[in-house]
């Protein structure tokens, strides 16, 4: 297994490659598709979308500029390895970012020290997390080396320390990792069937906790039931999401006896 970490010496010359493409994806992060035609209503309502995802956020100054870099890398990096169907900032905001972060409507994240990222993709919800939790040691979990490679810019990028990667499938993280991980996360990747074997009493993991992102017509099935311990919905980008949390039955037990 190869662990990618943001200071991989690797990669150093792709940031080199980003700063010039930096300007242009800036471009389109404001709506400006041309330099020369510049559309002064788009750039206006995209910066004031942002200022309302700060505020809601309750974002630093540098946690917003992390954002506003990581829409860029998605945006270039979208164009060639074909991250995400959505291209429109107001909907990178809401249904990526901020569907990441609703998270925190199902755990306290400030007793978290340590997160696992399942089939994490574009890094959702891994890298919002890292972004707005910087005590949380994440993990992404991640087979395809297109979207490695993308994962491990944006973290070099980002200066996000707090982040590595795996690229072991999901069994096989279960069977030969042993790592400290308090929460697992799981978000449009795998079904909750396979998630579940996360709590087979063999498992180093088993103790820990999961959370899928569910849509509101989910209906869990009878095994993944005996593992449900909460189901929370919100509502994001005007469209209505449950987020389910599992445990094994030895920690519902005792969670019961508390």
């Amino acid at each position: 297994m190869y662990l990618f970490h943001g200071s991989c010496l690797a990669f150093l010359f792709i940031s080199y490659c980003c700063n010039a493409a930096y300007h242009t994806g800036m471009l389109k992060i404001y709506g400006l598709k041309d330099i020369n035609t510049m559309n002064e209503y788009e750039t206006t309502n995209d910066q004031r979308v942002w200022q309302q995802f700060k505020k809601h956020e309750q974002l630093t100054d540098d946690q917003l500029e992390k954002f506003q870099q990581y829409a860029v890398l998605l945006l270039e990096w979208n164009e060639k390895s074909n991250l995400t169907a959505i291209t429109s900032i107001k909907k990178v905001i809401s249904d990526h970012f901020q569907d990441s972060l609703a998270l925190k409507y199902a755990v306290d994240l400030s007793t978290i020290s340590s997160i696992a990222d399942v089939g994490t993709g574009g890094g959702f919800p891994g890298i919002p997390l890292a972004i707005l939790y910087p005590h949380v040691s994440v993990t992404l979990i991640e087979v395809n080396q297109k979207k490695i490679r993308f994962l491990e810019e944006v973290i070099q990028v980002l200066k996000l320390d707090n982040v590595l990667i795996s690229d072991y499938d999901w069994r096989t993280f279960l069977r030969r990792t042993n790592y400290d991980i308090q929460l697992f996360c799981a978000r449009a990747s795998l079904q909750p069937e396979e998630l579940i074997h996360l709590f087979k009493p063999s498992c180093h993991y088993r103790d820990a906790q999961l959370v899928y992102w569910a849509s509101k017509q989910w209906e869990a099935g009878s095994r993944v039931a005996l593992y449900s311990v909460g189901d929370v919905p919100y509502t994001v980008g005007g469209k209505q999401r449950r987020l389910i949390l599992m445990r094994s039955e030895h920690e519902k037990r005792n969670s019961l006896k508390l």
